[in-house]
């Protein structure tokens, strides 16, 4: 599962990967602190944003991976 943010008039940004077999990976710039990535399931994940600013607006997005 991977998680984007698209800031206005900006391209994709990836925030964060996850796996059922390993820990999420966090691009620079984000953390799990800010950015809580939560899969107790293989079919269903949860990002929560925390303290959100003005700063954070923006579109998100997940996508998944059958691999």
């Amino acid at each position: 599962m991977f998680w984007y943010q698209q800031p206005s008039r900006n391209g994709l940004k990836l925030i964060v990967s996850s796996s059922t077999w390993s820990h999420n990976s966090y691009e620079d710039g984000y953390n799990e602190a800010k950015f809580e990535v939560n899969r107790e399931k293989t079919d269903y994940t949860l990002m929560t944003i925390k303290n959100v600013t003005p700063k954070d607006e923006a579109t998100y997005f997940c996508a998944a991976s059958d691999h």
